[in-house]
């Protein structure tokens, strides 16, 4: 296996690894060599891990090109949920007064390097939470007050380890390269309770309260007691053995915090974190489908370098999305030199790359249910009222802000578009997906794959009625009896 250190300044890390390139972010990031590196581990050591910085992105396309990534997304979204701090608190709470009851002191900060600390008395605690996080360089804050409790957890530079740690810290390097398994976190056992967890204030909500009810009717007549909970019931999720997501899926907010805490407690989970955070950044997923060789619009990965080159390689207007844009928010059209140099310095404002795509009007959208690599339903969307996009948010009637569709039997869905459906889908893993195709003179091209689709009663389950429920239904109850 190929193994690359990605360091924000290869020329300043110190310690030579055996069969381990050191490269920058900014080239694992850009040069398209990388991309077409099957079978690699990438150790992301970037300077910066904060939400669509370089760091971030390293291991965002690490997971895209099919490399293994430490840490992963996922761990560097973990670090700053504060909510899953508390439940790591709780969880660790043993171990942590243990560790810390010689402390006489009322702050204590624990700096650990790929899993250890320089003291060995707190090679136990350390071991612990690089385990859950697997971030490289971590502090954790605690204080005392009755008990020692954790303040803070962050991700740590290499250029804020004290002096005195590093060479501690190029001991533990050289250590962990030298393995040949990483740790990761194992989840634990769980039983038969579903949570259906509910956004009251969802402005896109992913199913209407029809469905929510007839999802309740289905899983009860399956032998699942249901309770629809709200974001405020992180705490309890642990008594439940099931989770449904149907609040609208985002990096940032509650429904990740859910999947991920469902994820390590064992519980039943649709959806996964690992397709929550993937479907939710578009520079992911117009990665992954261009290395699968998928058909999709022109699409260009937008960064400071190469923003000029954009027009001439796609043409006007063009299409920009914001990396994690969801139900059109974040989506913009230009369709002017003018109005793309303003939208696109705009948004890279606020994340280091974005996606361009070639527009491509039709007066509808394939929409492809996906669960678990199996087709299950399909709706045409067509778009709003006047407008280039199936929903259109500043639409002044209600009823305008979105366009009919129409549900269908599988066996009337065109065969390329079913095909690729199925194929975009596999890129995720298993799961429930909607897959967004269009047809353009007769060729199938993907749009988007949404991790969190529509199943509104009326609509998503217009042909195949309650079987729509109860395939979702039963593919939570798999996964229970597959423990």
């Amino acid at each position: 296996m190929n193994k690359f250190l990605v360091v924000n300044q290869p020329e300043k890390w110190p310690v030579q690894l055996e069969n381990i390139s050191i490269i920058a972010a900014q080239d694992y990031l850009t040069n398209p060599l990388y991309a077409k590196i099957k079978n690699a581990r990438i150790f992301n050591l970037s300077k910066n891990y904060s939400y669509q910085s370089k760091g971030y992105y390293v291991s965002l396309l690490a997971e895209a090109r099919g490399h293994l990534a430490i840490p992963t997304v996922k761990n560097l979204v973990d670090l700053r949920e504060p909510k899953l701090v508390k439940v790591i608190s709780e969880e660790f709470d043993d171990v942590i007064q243990k560790s810390l009851k010689s402390i006489k002191s009322t702050e204590f900060v624990l700096s650990i390097y790929f899993g250890q600390n320089v003291a060995q008395k707190y090679r136990e605690l350390s071991s612990l939470f690089f385990r859950h996080f697997q971030i490289p360089f971590l502090q954790v804050k605690f204080s005392f007050s009755n008990k020692w409790t954790i303040k803070s957890i962050k991700a740590l530079s290499e250029s804020e380890i004290p002096k005195d740690h590093l060479e501690s810290m190029h001991i533990f390097a050289s250590d962990y390269f030298s393995k040949k398994r990483y740790d990761t976190v194992k989840p634990q056992s769980y039983d038969y309770d579903l949570a259906i967890l509910v956004q009251k204030e969802d402005v896109a909500p992913p199913s209407n309260l029809k469905a929510l009810k007839k999802f309740t009717e289905v899983a009860e007549k399956m032998n699942f007691y249901v309770e629809i909970i709200s974001p405020k019931d992180l705490s309890r999720l642990s008594a439940f053995d099931a989770l449904f997501i149907r609040q609208s899926t985002e990096v940032h907010n509650e429904a990740y915090a859910f999947a991920r805490k469902a994820q390590q407690e064992g519980i039943a989970i649709i959806d996964y974190p690992d397709a929550i955070l993937k479907c939710c950044n578009k520079v992911f997923m117009a990665e992954a489908l261009q290395n699968a060789g998928i058909p999709t619009p022109k699409t260009m990965i937008i960064h400071k370098e190469n923003k000029d080159l954009v027009i001439d390689e796609i043409g006007l207007p063009v299409v920009l999305k914001s990396p994690d844009s969801t139900f059109s928010f974040g989506v913009k059209k230009a369709k002017t030199q003018e109005e793309y140099q303003e939208l696109v310095t705009k948004m890279l404002k606020e994340s280091e790359l974005i996606i361009a795509q070639q527009f491509t009007p039709s007066d509808y959208d394939w929409r492809i249910g996906v669960l678990d690599g199996k087709a299950f339903y399909a709706c045409r969307y067509y778009m709003a009222k006047g407008h280039w996009q199936i929903y259109n948010w500043s639409a002044k009637k209600k009823d305008d802000q979105d366009g009919n569709a129409d549900a269908m039997a599988l066996e009337k869905v065109p065969e390329k578009v079913l095909d690729l459906a199925l194929r975009s889908a596999k890129l995720m893993g298993d799961g429930l997906y909607g897959i967004d195709v269009k047809q353009i003179n007769g060729e199938a091209l993907v749009i988007e794959i949404n991790d969190n689709p529509n199943i509104d009663f009326g609509v998503e389950d217009a042909f195949y009625g309650e079987e729509v429920y109860k395939s979702i239904i039963t593919a939570l109850k798999n996964r229970l009896e597959k423990k």
